[in-house]
């Protein structure tokens, strides 16, 4: 992993804390949890307040994961909204930790002037131990604390202030007004500054959770489609009257759901050849076609006519495949025709030729699951399913590692919304 890191493709863009007081703020959040306190004097967090740093020096990568589920969270400051969630269980837990961020912006930015947020995304289950489990969430509460009470402190102040109002006598409590000072010093004017959260309850939308292998969940009025390996425990056992179920390799069933609930773009000149999607998957087959036979060729200082004359000498391999050649054909079909009958496509092949439909709100999660399935293009895989890349990548060859960091690097980091609208359709407030 290290060409990953120090090209910036893990843990990039991350939040460094340095300042003594950050961190003991962050190491009274750890103990809120009931976890050691860090000996460390720098650590970078992400969104979630989650520190690679303070992972390794824990022994525990899911140390703000217990179980995979009920994910806690530590907010250090409102800039953690800007940064990536490098580490989850869930899909939609850095879309979670924006609607919390947008719902609480004010209470955030007071609180975090003196004290750090903490606490749990909780859900109805604790464990999950089948897909009944996973079903079994519908919505998430944001259980919130502060790390020097500030939370706590503002609703005292908030109680004696209320008394105040109240009680005719309470004027001449001198013990209950000096503590009012007290907290007022800590708290600030509790009328201009809004310190408790207003939003805690969420909606929990479509997803993918990364238990038994990985589990996508779709959702569409009162009907549930599951999408995973069959052997997973509850697969079509579970809530069967209301959940559709489909095996991770049935490429024609997940075709027909994707594209008939309209999560799909299907083939047509306009979008296909400005996009460029498809010569850009036709490339990333013949590199792995490279790879898979001659793990040591130099691919990061391979030119067009280095590739050419790499085709000819294994048309055999690159005709066995059969994905390069059929991509051609898709590109001369649709230049001459517009668009492409996908009835007459494999069902394998289909997804070498669709995208999400850039405007369903699960166009991510869509576009996800595609690049699992058409596991060779590794750039979609990086952009959509980071896990799905790193693990794919430890079983790289060296000089295809190489190869990978270069074309991310020089490709997809220059400009990721400008790379995102252009191959995938997507645009990003």
């Amino acid at each position: 992993m290290k060409r990953l890191l120090e090209a910036e493709l893990i843990y990039g863009r991350l939040l460094d804390i340095s300042e003594p007081h950050l961190i003991a703020r962050y190491n009274k959040a750890l103990e809120g949890f009931g976890l050691r306190p860090t000996a460390l004097t720098q650590f970078s967090i992400d969104m979630t307040g989650f520190s690679p740093e303070i992972a390794e020096e824990l022994g525990d990568r899911d140390y703000l994961d217990p179980n995979r589920v009920n994910r806690r969270f530590i907010i250090m400051t409102p800039e953690q909204a800007e940064l990536p969630v490098v580490h989850t269980s869930f899909s939609n837990t850095a879309a979670l930790m924006h609607e919390f961020f947008n719902a609480n912006s004010r209470a955030i930015n007071a609180v975090t002037i003196k004290d750090a947020l903490y606490g749990e995304i909780e859900d109805s289950v604790s464990i999950v131990d089948d897909i009944d489990d996973l079903l079994s969430i519908n919505e998430v509460r944001f259980r919130v604390l502060s790390a020097e009470d500030m939370l706590g402190k503002a609703a005292e102040l908030r109680g004696l202030v209320d008394r105040l109002k109240k009680v005719p006598t309470a004027w001449a409590d001198d013990e209950m007004l000096n503590r009012m000072v007290e907290l007022a010093k800590l708290t600030g004017d509790i009328r201009q500054n809004a310190l408790v959260p207003d939003q805690l309850v969420f909606r929990h939308e479509a997803f993918w959770a990364n238990h038994f292998g990985g589990v996508y969940i779709f959702l569409d009025g009162k009907t549930t489609t599951v999408i995973c390996d069959p052997s997973v425990p509850g697969f079509r056992r579970s809530r069967p009257w209301q959940v559709s179920y489909i095996a991770i390799n049935d490429y024609a069933r997940i075709y027909d759901f994707l594209a008939s609930t309209k999560r799909l773009q299907l083939p047509q000149a306009s979008w296909v050849e400005d996009s460029g999607l498809y010569q850009h998957r036709a490339d990333m087959v013949v590199r792995g076609l490279i790879n898979e036979s001659e793990p040591t060729a130099d691919l990061a200082n391979a030119d067009r006519i280095w590739l050419q004359t790499w085709m000819h000498r294994n048309a055999a391999i690159v005709a066995g495949d059969g994905t390069y050649p059929f991509l051609q054909e898709m590109i001369r079909t649709v230049a001459a025709t517009g668009t492409i009958k996908m009835q007459d496509v494999a069902p394998a092949h289909r997804f070498l030729l669709v995208r999400a439909a850039p405007a369903h709100p699960d166009q991510w999660l869509v576009n996800r699951l595609i690049s699992q399935l058409v596991p060779r293009d590794f750039v979609s895989r990086f952009v959509f399913d980071k896990q799905g890349f790193y693990d794919a990548y430890e079983r790289y060859s060296e000089s295809f590692k190489a190869y990978v960091v270069a074309t991310l690097t020089g490709s997809y980091l220059k400009d990721k919304a400008a790379f995102r609208h252009k191959l995938y359709g997507l645009r990003e407030e």
